[in-house]
């Protein structure tokens, strides 16, 4: 190597001075068209410049051999050839062929070295390749790893096992190849130096970092936005994602918010946002989430320590508008997924049980689970299983990538004062999603509830999505004219890469849940937006969200429209 070195910086100057007098000529032939002064002038430097330069270029030429030149041009030609392609994988172009050729003495003395030192060329297949030429890259390869292993053998006492004649071969193999040696151990090196610094400055080598980062801007411009100012709000999540097994997930959330909701008459919460699911922290910082998945053959089970919710184990059935109240889906909670899944939520289990290979075609699954919104509070009336809770079940019906059909049943108790969305917040004052009258069921008193829903989703094109759900809720209350029903239904059509490859134009139409034989008029909600992509890790998503008689009340009720700007940072 300090051979070559040595012969690289010596002709350097030859280099640079062919260059420079070719440049010359070639900025002379360029400018032929120009004035007689400018053709002496470049004629006159051009002049300057050989004059000082030649003897020295002939003096360098007359003290090398002949194939001086060709070192450097090796260099050169091999190391662009390892950028542009991987030494050590499969060549798989005719034209390759052609460096190194089955018949060359370095060949067949390489191929006798594999065989008496088990050395590989580096195939992932494990076999060295002797019935076809090779690029000196891969010739280059082999015969690395060969000389790796005969130090490996003289490191560990066994030199006796590697013969003289061997070695002689070898010297002779290094020689010839010194320059696509030197090469691809440099890349090696460097490989490895970048190697060493990221593993000296990771974070975890079980634990990654996913975060996020929303920043809205939302009013009510309806006839009662005297409720609300313009605001600007904000939500941060950072999950720590860790895998014990590589097929396991342990996530711990860190959230911490300003949101606060919309003010909409009869204390609604029709308007709620994806961005104010989180519980308000004033951007205090608080474990919002503590879940573990892990695999059991084809099937997936979830526990929950903390904030679970239904949708973290079992599919929505509602594609480009579900992002598990992230800042990349709808607007709104209502459009987001059917609020089925906001019945329930805290701690508890939940398994995804997959039958078939999940190759294709028909690919069932049953989806079962239990979450108790007071796992924690060992009180009287609460705890895990005395308390608020709700248990799942869903059928999913895969047909292949175009239809994903489920059926859901959702049973649930609930103490007296909680409302029937909560999302496992076991709250006494606002809910998830729907009107007033949908989540204070029960008149106050404890009830039960059991609630049907019907999901769908057909993608006839990559370009176009349809989906959509409805769900009935039969009302138990434990005292007298505690009974009811609620009611929801939902339809949403997107439109991913919209104008440009990763965005999406989603519009969604429905009824929020409304109790069902009330005299107030059912409560529509419709909701725009589009999601751009800035980057990878930006969007921008404008959106209109327009109630019309919020908090179901009867006669006249002035409709609501709310307009959100929302920035969303992913990392």
């Amino acid at each position: 190597m300090s051979h070559l070195l040595w012969k690289t910086l010596v002709l350097t100057p030859v280099v640079l001075g062919v260059t420079v007098l070719l440049s010359t000529r070639a900025m002379a032939a360029k400018v032929a068209g120009s004035s007689e002064d400018t053709k002496a002038s470049i004629a006159s430097a051009a002049s300057v410049f050989i004059q000082t330069e030649q003897p020295k270029v002939n003096q360098q030429l007359v003290a090398q051999k002949t194939d001086d030149n060709n070192i450097l041009e090796k260099v050169n030609r091999y190391t662009s050839e390892g950028k542009n392609q991987n030494s050590l994988s499969q060549v798989t172009s005719v034209s390759q062929f052609s460096d190194v050729q089955p018949t060359d003495w370095a060949f067949q003395a390489l191929q006798s070295l594999v065989e008496r030192y088990g050395c590989i060329a580096g195939y992932p297949d494990s076999t060295y390749r002797g019935n076809r030429a090779l690029t000196r890259y891969e010739f280059a390869a082999g015969l690395n790893a060969c000389l790796n292993r005969v130090n490996e053998l003289i490191a560990t006492s066994t030199a006796g096992l590697v013969s003289k004649q061997d070695l002689t071969t070898l010297q002779r193999l290094q020689e010839e190849f010194s320059a696509e040696l030197g090469t691809l151990r440099g890349r090696v090196d460097a490989v490895e130096a970048r190697t060493a610094e990221l593993e000296a400055n990771q974070f975890s080598t079980t634990t990654k970092l996913v975060g996020e980062a929303i920043f809205t801007v939302s009013d009510n411009f309806g006839n009662n936005n005297n409720n609300n100012n313009t605001v600007f709000q904000d939500r941060v999540r950072l999950d720590l994602q860790t895998s014990f097994t590589g097929k396991d997930t342990l996530h711990t959330r860190l959230a911490a918010g300003n949101a606060n909701l919309l003010g909409l008459p009869n204390g609604t919460f029709e308007g709620t946002q994806t961005i104010s699911v989180s519980p308000t922290t004033n951007n205090g910082v608080a474990i919002d989430w503590l879940a573990y998945y892990f695999p059991i053959g084809n099937s997936q089970v979830y526990i929950a320590a903390s904030g679970g919710i239904q949708s973290d184990y079992v599919p929505t059935v509602n594609p480009y508008f579900e992002d598990y109240d992230g800042g990349n889906g709808a607007l709104s909670t209502f459009a987001s997924e059917s609020p089925i899944y906001r019945i329930g939520g805290g701690a508890g289990i939940g398994v995804n049980l997959a039958f078939g290979s999940g190759g294709g075609g028909f690919e069932p699954s049953l989806t079962l689970g239990y979450l108790a919104s007071q796992a924690n509070n060992p009180g009287l009336n609460t705890g895990l299983l005395e308390g608020n809770y709700a248990a799942l079940g869903q059928l999913n019906l895969k047909i292949g990538d175009r239809i994903t059909l489920a059926a859901t049943y959702v049973h649930g108790y609930h103490n007296g004062g909680t409302v029937l969305f909560d999302a496992g917040s076991a709250s006494t004052t606002t809910g998830i999603v729907g009107t007033a009258q949908a989540n204070f069921v029960g008149a106050g008193n404890p009830y039960s509830s059991n609630s049907y829903g019907l999901e769908a989703a057909f993608k006839p094109s990559d370009k176009l999505s349809i989906s959509g759900f409805a769900l009935y809720s039969q009302i138990t209350g434990v005292g007298a004219n505690d009974d009811s029903e609620v009611w929801s239904y939902g339809l949403g059509v997107a439109l991913p890469d919209f104008g440009k490859k990763g965005n999406v134009l989603g519009l969604f139409a429905g009824i929020e849940p409304y109790v069902g034989g009330n005299t107030g008029d059912e409560p529509y909600h419709f909701e725009g937006f589009y999601k751009f992509r800035v980057s990878d890790n930006i969007s921008i998503t404008p959106g209109v969200i327009w109630l019309t008689n919020p908090g179901q009340l009867p006669g006249n009720n002035d409709d609501a429209i709310i307009g959100t700007l929302r920035t969303t940072f992913t990392f």
